[in-house]
């Protein structure tokens, strides 16, 4: 049996094998194996025994596929190739097009919180404010009529606790806070199930402080993820312009 012909220099023979591929990307060839099997590689040639051929095409989409990874991650990144390789471009991009909406949703949410941000201060407390308020006078310091806090304690983003035996809503500092958060996220015409992350957000980090210093990390990986969406469509974007080719080596 002739012996596929080794890759150039380059990496760019006419016939690689298995093992040739996987060098090329510091993979092992069960891997190469793997990514053919699920679509991410083209379909691979078959020498007359039986053994795996692969081309100048797989190269390029196995390089494509590892940018993909970086910006989409590994679930998005091998439905996008395995959806262009069965010849639907459009829903290829359909994909890609619902990873960057869903990353405008994140930036919205994290501008969300940082609009929350500025409605609170935690270096000069307002005097009034003190335990067990009730829900006029939480309705009456910021400014809203105490059937809008009901209506955010039925969408489950207020839960002051009750007085007993009375069962009077009591509100502390942290209700209070929220509240303002609240009102405030209305007021820009927020959504009652877009401001229950950022009271969430506010919440685990235990004040303005710290949430400011996690939306700072947040809104760093974002755009670390943007410019590499950006490099991973731009990949994709040439591996389609130069077109398939034959998967067969």
């Amino acid at each position: 049996m002739k012996r596929p012909r080794e890759p150039d220099a380059d990496g760019r023979g006419s016939r690689l094998r298995t093992v040739d591929l996987a060098r090329l990307a510091g993979l092992s060839t069960q891997q190469i194996r793997n990514y053919e099997e699920a679509g991410v590689l083209p379909p691979a040639g078959r020498t007359e025994s039986g053994y795996r051929t692969f081309g100048d095409v797989h190269r390029r989409a196995l390089l494509t596929y590892r940018t993909l990874l970086a910006g989409y991650g590994p679930v998005r990144a091998t439905r996008i190739m395995r959806t262009v390789h069965v010849g639907d471009v459009p829903g290829a991009l359909a994909l890609v097009d619902a990873a960057h909406a869903a990353l405008h949703e994140e930036r919205a949410a994290l501008r969300a919180t940082g609009e929350a941000l500025e409605t609170l201060s935690e270096d000069t407390p307002d005097p009034r404010e003190r335990s067990g308020l009730r829900i006029g006078e939480v309705a009456a310091l910021i400014g809203v009529r105490p059937s809008a806090l009901r209506v955010w304690e039925a969408a489950a983003l207020l839960t002051p606790p009750r007085e007993h035996p009375t069962g009077y809503r009591l509100y502390g500092p942290a209700e209070l806070r929220d509240a303002r958060v609240i009102h405030s996220l209305r007021r820009s015409h927020y959504l009652l199930d877009q401001i229950r992350p950022v009271l969430e957000d506010l919440r685990r980090e235990g004040g303005a402080r710290s949430l400011r210093r996690a939306l700072t990390a947040r809104a760093e990986s974002l755009t670390a993820r943007s410019q590499a969406m950006l490099a991973a469509a731009g990949a994709l974007s040439a591996y389609l312009a130069e077109g398939l080719g034959s998967a067969q080596a």
